[in-house]
């Protein structure tokens, strides 16, 4: 039982003292960050983060493309089982 036990523990281990290390080191990043900025964006910063909204509408648009068709044929193939099982009956 402790053997099945063990690698959920060390895991757990692992991520607590992972995360005691890497939380404090990134607040520190971030404050670090904020005291040097100036509060203004660099227009290629600007353009870029333009480009990657842009990049991930239309990622967003080709899922819920692809979303809705696996739900057309997802219903396609239930009204098809659905008639086969009415026919055997």
């Amino acid at each position: 039982m402790i053997d099945e036990i063990l690698p959920f523990a060390f895991a757990f281990a692992s991520l607590a003292v992972g995360a005691s290390i890497v939380v404090p080191l990134a607040r520190a990043w971030a404050k670090r960050l904020e005291k040097r900025a100036d509060g203004q964006i660099p227009p290629e910063v600007t353009a870029r983060l333009e480009r990657m909204e842009q990049a991930i509408d239309s990622i967003a648009v080709e899922v819920e493309r692809i979303s809705e068709g696996q739900r057309y044929t997802t219903k396609l193939l239930s009204d098809k089982a659905r008639s086969y099982s009415e026919r055997v009956e």
